[in-house]
């Protein structure tokens, strides 16, 4: 009896110390779980950030610096800044258009800037600030190529686009004849139209534009065939931090601090 009685005590004094580790530990587990991400951000004095890696214009990565480049870059520091002020510093991690739901859900990452365009599905799983770039589907082609518009997409055609995108889907709906061949990420797409295994590939047009940046045999064709509004995302139910972006999106839009920077990047 002696024994078993001593057992127990052993056993619920180990529950109760599991406990208290346990509750001490709550504010340890990824941003959201039990505190909200905006106070955590305070707390932590920095900002993490989902960025494209691979998008020229909006982020790319400079492979002589390793820096990342580009509006979503500019436009998030400024935000941290105006939200902040030196208090808090952006940091970044690479998003792409299939991950970057999961790294902000699962709290790798606090909001997400990374050509996101704001739909009502993509609303049932993160919450979005208000419009930070209007931006329209379009298509990019080899000049010379009999691919002038999406109504040249017919049976025998090949589009290519990115993995998660709202562009694969549109297109699917927009040329439903067409074959839709889907890459990783946009240095991949376009890789694969430069080598000619595709007719033309499909994003927004300032994606597009950045492409034809980089590569002046490539043009945009037929204009645009969708609205595309870029959002930044954020975990679900952390209504300060978006409330807090938009204020300073605001505040960057009615300073200029906004149109500088989109001159800067976008010239078309």
């Amino acid at each position: 009896m002696f024994k078993t009685k001593n057992f127990m005590k052993i056993a619920l004094v180990s529950i109760m110390a599991a406990s208290f580790l346990a509750g001490c530990g709550g504010d340890k587990d990824s941003k959201g779980s039990s505190k909200d991400v905006f106070s955590q951000i305070k707390e932590d004095k920095k900002i993490v950030f989902g960025v494209k890696h691979d998008t020229r214009l909006f982020g790319l990565k400079n492979p002589s610096t390793g820096d990342v480049e580009g509006f979503d870059i500019d436009l998030s520091k400024a935000l941290t800044e105006e939200m902040f002020g030196d208090d808090v510093k952006p940091e970044y991690i690479e998003v792409t258009s299939k991950t970057r739901v999961g790294l902000l859900n699962n709290g790798k990452v606090d909001a997400v800037v990374a050509t996101m365009t704001i739909n009502e599905e993509r609303k049932k799983e993160v919450d979005f600030t208000d419009v930070y770039f209007d931006a329209g589907q379009s298509l990019l082609v080899k000049k010379g190529s009999k691919v002038k518009s999406i109504e040249d997409l017919k049976k025998g055609t090949k589009v290519l686009a990115v993995k998660g995108s709202t562009s694969a889907i549109n297109i699917r709906e927009k040329a439903p004849e067409t074959t839709v061949l889907e890459f990783e990420n946009y240095a991949e797409a376009f890789t694969a139209l430069k080598s000619g295994k595709g007719d033309a590939l499909t994003t927004d047009d300032a994606i597009l534009y950045g492409m034809a940046e980089e590569d002046p045999s490539f043009e945009l064709v037929g204009g645009t065939f969708t609205e595309e509004p870029y959002g930044i995302a954020v975990k679900k139910g952390n209504k300060e931090l978006v409330d807090e972006l938009n204020k300073a999106l605001k505040s960057l839009k009615d300073s200029g601090k906004y149109d500088e920077i989109k001159d800067k990047w976008i010239k078309n």
